[in-house]
């Protein structure tokens, strides 16, 4: 009797170690699935970001070593998705938005509107953030970072300053002086004000300045103005 009470009493233990063995399983294949989604995810996320980023730096004809580096993020990031859902259909998505990306060139006049104007913005921002923590993941050396956060940002405002004077070069086409003249003194604020050598300033700065004048001349208040004396003094 006392045999038989500990037979059970061995075979409920061994039931329980195998319950609670079958439902760790469970809930750590769970865990892997659900950590496997959440990855998944984020991994879509970025290579959806990345590949458009990439693109449009491409479009504007940004510095060759800045878009190398960042393909070589998006490619770790591309390999990493392959490498969880290969065959899948967002695998198969994300090839098509890298290959969208890796075909795009430079591209003339892409900034006719406001809303592009603004995404160009927005991926330009991004890149530059993704440079400083590259550079804190020592994936970046910090005086290269730094190089390239200061072109990006060049590009950043030689790119709005450009799209403002083609629009108002568009607009003085067609007859709308006082949108065409908006356009030329958003262009020269932004000139004027982005941190830019002279040099990067110089030209698109002339030409603005030019195309202002046409629609706006300067007054000449003839002789005896402070100008005029300031003339003489000189």
């Amino acid at each position: 009797m006392l045999q038989d009470n500990l037979l059970y009493v061995i075979l409920i233990c061994v039931v329980g170690i195998i319950a609670i063995t079958v439902n760790y399983l469970i809930s750590t294949r769970e865990q892997q699935a659900e950590a496997k989604e959440n990855r998944l995810k984020w991994l879509k996320q970025q290579c959806e970001t990345v590949f458009a980023a990439l693109r449009v730096l491409r479009e504007v004809d940004c510095n060759p070593e800045i878009i190398d580096k960042l393909n070589v993020h998006a490619m770790a990031l591309y390999d990493e998705l392959a490498m969880l859902a290969p065959d899948s259909d967002l695998l198969a998505s994300m090839t098509q938005l890298k290959e969208t990306a890796d075909q795009a060139l430079p591209a003339e006049h892409m900034l006719d509107s406001d809303r592009a104007l603004k995404r160009v913005q927005i991926y330009i921002n991004f890149v530059e953030k993704l440079i400083l923590q590259m550079a804190y993941a020592g994936k970046v050396s910090p005086a290269l970072a730094k190089s390239y956060r200061r072109d990006l940002h060049l590009l950043k405002i030689t790119v709005v300053a450009d799209a403002h004077i083609h629009q108002g070069s568009n607009l003085l086409a067609q007859g709308d002086k006082n949108t065409a003249l908006s356009h030329f003194k958003h262009a020269k604020a932004i000139l004027l004000k982005g941190t830019i050598s002279h040099q990067d300033r110089a030209d698109r700065l002339e030409r603005v300045n030019h195309e202002i004048e046409k629609i706006q001349p300067r007054r000449n208040h003839g002789r005896g103005t402070l100008a005029d004396s300031i003339d003489k003094l000189m």
